[in-house]
């Protein structure tokens, strides 16, 4: 080039997707979580190769499938000289060293690869802390005697004690790490309590729902503002908070990270300022997929997510925003579906099942299409206002 840097190409991981259809779960939704683990795998920069299914009652507790199917997978494998196997749930310890040991490539967990995207996707110290601190605690149980570089981080001598084994000494170290990085995060998470104290007695409104929804997009038509948006999942990690005017109110909007089945615990406990957000909010803007086929679940997911968040975050003012409207196709035993193909008219979604799938209000817009977005404005205006005439019982400016 010319330039005096290096360029090199990234080359993807081929890899293998593995999961299995128990007796807690149909083969739809097995099928579904297999696709959800097949983008997450796409967005870390892979490319699946082959999905492996199992109908299991439970899954085994050496080596997660049976031993056939592993068999099977390692044969495939060793074929097509794929890079790593990824399982569509967390893997214990003990299962993560019989699986390496049996397949010898690399073995990522559902878990696993999360942590690797939320990584990845880290741009400010915030998020780059807390996504190491949940690494390290995801990390910490699964160290094995291979796993000796991290004494080299410290140094050997002077740290091992009598008789103490090398996993003990990593064990240790991680821990200390581990102690540092919630000190750290202590402070941090001080410092942003700090913030949104200092943001005064505006009115607050968080946007949540789950990954991929479109809530960055929603967020940069109602702020007139550029926040990242793409079609990946986890494609915002850092909150973003930007004061908004609709009419003659103004009010602080703010993004969250979007949530997912099966989010690492460690995770959801990193990223609590994040659902600091939520819980501090005044109004929540629930935004659905509606191009999704299982909206629901994720529907449900986010429900139960948020009712996890200390503080009555489930009892809000809530919205629920059906997004990509323009993307959505009606099922057959539907009513108003159309035989030719037509797009679903507005006024007939709103007369639809998903019109009454809450108690609360419940708006259709297209945030990539803009259709529809001036409803949501005067839902939201709504919603501000009636807090604002309590919050302000004085204030002329609502008349």
């Amino acid at each position: 080039m010319g330039d005096g840097y290096i360029y090199t190409e990234v080359i993807p991981e081929d890899v293998v997707l593995i999961g299995v259809i128990t007796k807690d779960q149909t083969e739809e939704m097995a099928n579904e979580y297999i696709d959800e683990l097949e983008f997450l795998a796409e967005t870390s920069g892979a490319v699946t190769r082959k999905k492996f299914m199992q109908r299991i009652d439970v899954p085994n507790p050496k080596t997660y499938i049976g031993s056939g199917k592993i068999e099977e997978v390692r044969q495939y494998i060793v074929e097509h000289k794929i890079d790593a196997a990824i399982f569509d749930d967390e893997l214990s310890p003990s299962q993560l060293r019989n699986v390496e040991r049996i397949l010898k490539v690399k073995i990522l967990d559902r878990n696993n690869l999360i942590l690797d995207i939320f990584a990845k996707r880290a741009r400010t110290a915030h998020a780059k802390t807390q996504v190491e601190l949940a690494q390290y605690q995801y990390l910490l149980p699964r160290l094995t005697r291979l796993w000796t570089h991290l004494d080299r981080v410290k140094g050997g001598i002077g740290m091992r004690g009598p008789g103490e084994t090398q996993i003990e000494t990593d064990r240790r170290i991680i821990g200390q790490k581990i102690a540092l990085l919630k000190e750290k995060l202590a402070k941090i998470d001080k410092q942003m309590a700090v913030q949104r104290g200092n943001r005064g007695q505006l009115v607050r409104v968080a946007l949540v729902g789950y990954t991929n929804v479109g809530k960055s997009t929603i967020m940069n038509l109602l702020s007139k503002s550029k926040v990242f948006a793409e079609d990946k999942l986890f494609a915002t990690l850092d909150t973003t908070v930007r004061k908004v005017v609709i009419g003659n109110l103004p009010f602080l909007l703010s993004d969250t990270v979007g949530f997912i089945r099966k989010l690492p615990h460690q995770l959801i406990e990193s990223f609590k300022s994040t659902l600091d957000e939520v819980r501090e909010a005044d109004v929540l803007v629930h935004v659905l997929d509606i191009s999704h086929p299982n909206f629901e679940e994720h529907y449900e997911v986010v429900n139960e997510t948020i009712a996890e968040i200390e503080g009555g975050a489930k009892d809000k003012p809530t919205i629920i925003v059906f997004n990509k409207i323009d993307a959505y196709n009606p099922r057959p035993d539907e009513i108003g579906f159309h035989p030719d193909g037509k797009e679903f008219a507005l006024e007939e979604l709103k007369k639809s099942w998903m019109a009454r799938l809450s108690e609360h209000k419940v708006v259709f817009i297209s945030a990539q299409k803009k259709v529809n977005i001036d409803e949501l404005r005067d839902v939201l205006y709504a919603e501000i206002k009636d807090i604002f005439a309590v919050r302000y019982p004085y204030h002329n400016f609502l008349y």
